[in-house]
């Protein structure tokens, strides 16, 4: 069974507004959680909570306690609008930041003094963006919030005379100043306060409609009172024996108008839990993008610049301020506590968070919550039924004792591949099947183990029989068929799938209850491994046995460009997707299953835990080459676009140490090239002239000279476009020599190889591609398993 990504269930929560127990939690520990709150209300440590506690979309949430006690009591209610204090920095300032750097806008290593010039820090070493969002600024904790002042303006000439403590990034001291400058850098940068720009950028598009700072005259002291605070927890008495309500509780926000960037938002727990799926689906929620996957993963990995404390961007990972993590969460998630008792933590192993929200200072400042705190993580974890990082005895089931590794929090989030999905469920969808196996050396387990040896040793699993693609099983033959042979380490038949045959014939699948597919493939039409795919999707669906797809990431990414194929199928274009098709091997079986109508019973071990649909260093993931010239990700990367060309009369580096990275040829001026192309500038490539000798392959032994491809910034490359650049180049140089009408076949569109032979500029030619590509991308959408940002 495939499982859907959390972001398609999210919607579907299952939990009831009365906090009834859900599937997919232990009751016993939800219970514990509502008890924990209850004894601290009736110590007197807070008046109340609203807790949600969230796993993959299932949710449970509920209100305990009292809103209110002074004046009068007032019952809880989920609905219930609480100061977020210091919450405030994580939820609106670090991603308004990161938002204004992903624009380029704001460079974590811009000196303050960049956007807020009358700002001097020591005077010496220069404080940065990055120092303030770890807190290594070293900046006093705060500013003068006894003196009388008022307004942001003064704020800020406070904050600017603070003298540090030490060099930057030496010391880590948690500072509200930090994001008091942070918060002006946003408004200066986006020309717009930053609770306009919040509420535009971020608690708008996410539907947070109860969520944002609470505006008001700094110099009405004591702040006039506020209207519609019926659902609004109050704080702190004021000397008049009224609460604060509805107006920030921090004193330097309240000088400041109630608008800043280390306090002063106000919001719910439904609004908070939006927001916080948002970060575990990569930065989107529904149709709107807050902020990309890869700007998630910077903003929530360890950033400190020393081992004192464990800080992302704004969160917090192993501080000394980290209890809400609690005794089971494993380093690697994130979260923030505020002054007035409210916390969240994000675990992004098991796809869980955890909201808790309270008015601890009410009515005075003798409540706490960091026990508390601490107390609901611990029991959170143990309530999430399919937990993998403890067992806790008593009520709770065994956990199995294989546990998924866990990563260093400085590392990119793991991603599991199906392979890794099917050994930690036990193997269960294999459980009493006799199957064949289809790889080759790129099939491994996040440990490096092959699969073949993985699916050898499953329990009552038996593995009869295996296939390999081209190249072989070793994924290290160049030769133009392969036969059969025999797996010297198993003694297993290998039938070959790149020989007399490209699929497996009756014979050879009499006798299986299934046949698994596990290979990496390139993300790109021309790779074989997708038409070895289709081809046994065929011979099961003829045969009636069932196809298994165990998935793997695509390692270039979801980016989707190049034409779709309109020439007649072969084994190097199989099925009418782009060049550059930005979907997995699992979900392209999907796509071909149902396009072509396969009657076969086919499923998916999809992946799981982080973006398989991303670049293959941010995977976490083991690399093998998936055949012997793709032999490193930038290979991988310019292959679409340098590998198009290797049916002409080119050396694409076949034979040399760096295939798919230098071009060129005996007939080719190397100076000449270079110069050409790099006056195109296609966005993120460098060439570079160089003279080579391939061993093998084309113009073996022949000294050819051209370019080396450097890339500069793989987020602007596009592949296509650079095979389009090159042909056009090498077309125009050298027409009679370099024989353009045979990259016909891998191109796979006669009208955009006309429209080179034409001369026809290049951002023609991909405007030609529009229109088949947006076809493209509504035929895939059935058939996608993970958020695409």
């Amino acid at each position: 069974m495939i499982r859907p990504p959390a972001f398609l269930i999210a919607a579907a929560c299952l939990a009831t507004a009365h906090g009834e127990p859900t599937t997919g939690f232990h009751a016993d520990r939800l219970k514990a959680m509502e008890t924990a709150v209850r004894t601290s209300v009736a110590a007197g440590r807070v008046p109340g909570a609203v807790l949600w506690l969230e796993h993959s979309g299932t949710a449970w949430h509920k209100a305990i306690g009292d809103r209110a006690i002074q004046p009068k009591r007032e019952t809880l209610t989920e609905d219930t609008i609480y100061d977020a204090a210091s919450l405030t920095k994580v939820i609106a300032t670090t991603t308004a930041v990161m938002k204004l750097h992903e624009r380029g806008k704001i460079g974590l290593d811009d000196p303050v003094s960049r956007h807020i010039p009358g700002f001097a820090g020591n005077g010496r070493d220069p404080i940065t963006v990055r120092h303030l969002l770890t807190h290594h600024s070293g900046l006093p904790a705060g500013i003068a919030s006894k003196d009388d002042w008022h307004g942001t303006d003064r704020a800020i000439e406070l904050a600017c005379a603070l003298v540090p403590t030490g060099p930057p990034g030496t010391v880590y001291r948690y500072s509200d100043a930090n994001f008091i400058l942070l918060g002006k850098i946003v408004e200066i940068v986006s020309c717009v306060p930053l609770d306009t720009y919040c509420e535009r950028e971020i608690f708008r598009p996410l539907g947070m409609k109860d969520t944002g700072f609470r505006r008001f005259d700094p110099v009405a002291i004591p702040p006039p009172p506020v209207k519609d605070v019926t659902r609004i927890a109050p704080t702190t008495l004021q000397p008049d024996g009224t609460p604060l309500r509805g107006i920030v509780h921090d004193p330097t926000s309240r000088r400041m108008g109630g608008v800043a960037g280390h306090a002063g938002l106000f919001l719910t727990a439904s609004d908070l839990a939006k927001f916080c799926r948002m970060l575990l689906n990569g930065g989107r929620l529904g149709k709107s993008r807050i902020l990309g996957q890869a700007t998630v993963d910077l903003m929530t990995g360890v950033r400190s610049p020393d081992g004192s404390a464990r800080r992302g961007f704004g969160w917090d990972i192993d501080s000394p301020h980290a209890g809400q993590r609690g005794g089971h969460f494993p380093l690697g998630g994130f979260g923030h506590t505020g002054w007035t008792g409210p916390s969240v933590w994000i675990d992004p192993f098991s796809n869980t968070f955890l909201i808790f929200l309270t008015n601890r200072n009410h009515p005075s400042e003798n409540g706490s919550a960091g026990e508390l705190r601490n107390q609901l993580a611990t029991y959170a974890a143990e309530a999430v039924r399919d937990f993998n990082f403890l067992h806790v005895p008593g009520s709770l089931p065994p956990i199995p004792a294989a546990q998924p590794e866990r990563r260093a929090p400085s590392e990119p989030r793991p991603v599991l591949n199906g392979i890794d999905v099917l050994a930690r469920d036990g193997f269960d969808r294999l459980k009493g099947m006799k199957i064949g196996l289809v790889t080759n050396a790129s099939g491994i387990d996040r440990n490096g183990r092959s699969t073949i040896d993985v699916l050898k040793a499953a329990p009552k699993v038996k593995l009869t029989a295996l296939f390999s693609p081209e190249h072989g099983l070793r994924a290290q033959s160049e030769a133009e068929k392969i036969p059969d042979t025999k797996d010297a380490a198993t003694g297993l038949p290998v039938y070959s799938l790149y020989g007399e045959r490209k699929a497996p014939t009756a014979a050879q699948l009499a006798g299986l209850d299934a046949l698994v597919f596990d290979i990496q493939d390139a993300g790109c039409r021309f790779y074989t491994y997708v038409s070895t795919l289709t081809h046994c999707m065929e011979a099961t669906s003829a045969t009636g046995i069932r196809m298994i797809v165990l998935d793997r990431a695509n390692p270039i990414g979801s980016r989707v460009e190049g034409a779709v194929l309109t020439e007649p199928r072969s084994f190097v274009g199989i099925h009418e997707i782009p060049l550059r098709h930005g979907m997995t091997l699992g979900e392209l079986a999907l796509l071909i299953h149902a396009e072509r109508k396969l009657t076969g019973k086919l499923s998916v071990v999809a992946c799981e835990g982080g973006n398989p649909v991303t670049w293959f260093d941010l995977t976490g993931l083991p690399w093998r080459n998936p055949s012997p010239n793709l032999r490193n990700p930038t290979a991988i990367l310019l292959y679409p676009g340098v590998g198009m060309l290797e049916f002409c009369k080119l050396s694409v580096g076949r034979g040399t140490d760096s295939p798919f990275e230098i071009i060129g040829a005996p007939y080719v001026d190397d100076l000449v090239l270079a110069a050409a192309l790099n006056r195109t500038a296609p966005a993120g490539i460098r060439f570079t002239p160089v003279r080579f000798t391939p061993a093998s392959s084309v113009f073996a032994n022949t000294e050819c000279r051209g370019v080396r491809l450097t890339v500069t910034d793989r987020d602007a490359v596009r592949a296509a476009s650079l095979g389009l650049v090159l042909a056009d180049t090498l077309h125009r140089l050298y027409p009679d020599k370099l024989g353009l009408d045979a990259c016909l076949k891998l191109l796979g569109d006669r009208p955009t190889l006309e429209a080179i032979k034409a001369g026809t500029p290049v951002k023609r030619i991909e405007a030609t591609w529009r229109p088949g590509l947006h076809r493209f991308e509504e035929r895939r959408k059935p058939h996608l398993l993970y958020p695409r940002t």
